[in-house]
């Protein structure tokens, strides 16, 4: 994700603290991210994946539907995270946190113009 001021701040977990943090093995957060419950980014080496993607420990529920969108619409995991992290006029926040106020419709509608 580029340094953008305007991003969501989030910390960036690595695949054995999402184990610790969601009491799972390694081999289940992987799977975890193959079937797209999360999304991890590799620009600063190992996968790391925004602490906002977890809530009351596991993974938002609202993330899965709203990753298998982009990914549809041509997004890389990469991509998918900028724009789950970056204010989007059309839902007048960034659109992770549009999910965690629980507004997944609003937000999945918007994903779907994008492709």
């Amino acid at each position: 994700m580029t340094e953008d001021a305007a991003a969501t701040p989030t910390d960036w977990l690595t695949l054995p603290e999402i184990s610790e943090l969601l009491d799972e093995s390694l081999g289940r957060v992987k799977r975890l991210l193959d079937e797209s419950y999360l999304v991890a980014s590799r620009r600063h080496g190992a996968p790391r994946v925004p602490a906002v993607f977890i809530a009351d420990g596991k993974p938002l529920a609202a993330l899965r539907g709203t990753v298998i969108v982009l990914h549809d619409a041509g997004f890389d995991d990469e991509e998918t995270i900028d724009w789950l992290l970056t204010p989007e006029d059309s839902i007048g926040s960034a659109p992770i946190e549009a999910l965690r106020e629980g507004r997944k419709s609003e937000v999945r509608r918007v994903a779907q113009t994008l492709a």
